[in-house]
């Protein structure tokens, strides 16, 4: 029954995590002593995202410039914009910070896994998830970051030291990850289940000490059922517009049908492996906290969704 209710194992270790920073926040002297672990842990995630992320590949999946084209202006486009709007409309109803978590989850790149796998189940184009999926988080690093500050004005001011933060913290070990994947890929793709382990804890990690902080500032005081009912109900709006949208984009494109549902999954879902970490390195961890509400109801919302339509598509396309 759990299976069915979270097809993707990693729902329950996001609740579980919330519960757990809810319940015995990081507090005091522990905090920079958390903060240290979890910046090592995202440095390491970079790394081996650098090791992972297949440079060859990028380079020949490049050559399909409708699909990844339309992959690309449909997550920092049409998702940013939907962030926007979202943002504003849920300005004058939330606290501040949490409405603006609505244009962070916008900006973010896609997953790379669990949209990979979803366009696996769904018949799609597994190369081309592949090298979406990179492209877009290759990206992600430098647009991300960028079309935040763009889009919210004073609001996501980057001062000069969360720039080096960024460079430091995720760039400088991609490019490492990059350099190294002559050595560390086989082993790498040899031993996913530890790296994926690897990833997930990290982003547990990363949620845990933002959370914390979060909590510690207050933000049971200021999330009631009212305000965690209008973010439920604004990332269903969301989910509706992203799978509803991109699918429609693939039409208006005139992709065959598995690049078609590569789009989908490429162009609708928003990475907590990438966001998680962006924003322990963007903003101080009491206001990371409630930034990432947005994007942890959108990404658990994702992960079960896509876990549903994905078998739907494929036995349509039969």
């Amino acid at each position: 029954m759990l299976a069915r209710i979270f097809p993707d194992r990693f729902v329950p270790v996001l609740l579980a995590t919330i519960l757990l920073a809810s319940l015995l926040p990081v507090r005091g002297a522990q905090v920079p002593v958390a903060q240290g672990i979890s910046t090592a842990a995202i440095v390491l995630l970079f790394f081996l995202n650098g090791v992972r992320l297949p440079r060859d590949e990028v380079l020949h999946g490049i050559r399909n410039w409708k699909l990844q084209g339309g992959a690309f202006l449909f997550c920092y486009g049409a998702m940013a914009l939907f962030g926007v709007a979202s943002w504003h409309t849920s300005a004058p109803l939330l606290p501040a910070t949490l409405a603006l978590g609505f244009l962070y989850m916008g900006i973010l790149p896609s997953t790379v896994q669990s949209a990979t796998a979803a366009s696996s189940m769904a018949g799609g184009n597994v190369a081309a998830s592949v090298v979406a999926a990179a492209l877009l988080n290759l990206s992600g690093v430098f647009v991300a970051p960028l079309l935040f500050a763009l889009l919210a004005g004073s609001a996501g001011e980057i001062h000069a030291d969360g720039v080096l933060r960024i460079v430091s913290i995720l760039l400088l070990p991609f490019i490492a990850g990059q350099f190294a994947q002559r050595w560390l890929r086989p082993w790498v793709l040899a031993n996913r289940g530890i790296v994926t382990f690897l990833d997930r804890t990290t982003v547990a990690i990363a949620v845990y000490v933002a959370f914390s902080a979060a909590v510690v500032a207050g933000i049971w005081s200021e999330l009631a059922g009212r305000e965690i009912a209008i973010v439920c109900g604004l990332c269903a709006v969301l989910l509706a517009l992203a799978f509803g949208g991109a699918w429609l984009t693939g039409g208006l494109l005139k992709l065959r049908r598995p690049d078609r549902i590569t789009l989908l999954f490429a162009g609708a879902q928003k990475s907590i492996a990438v966001g998680a970490p962006l924003a322990a390195t963007l903003f101080p961890p009491a206001i990371a906290g409630m930034v990432l509400v947005p994007i942890l109801v959108y990404h658990m919302a994702q992960l079960i969704l896509s876990a549903w339509i994905a078998p739907g598509l494929n036995r349509a396309g039969a």
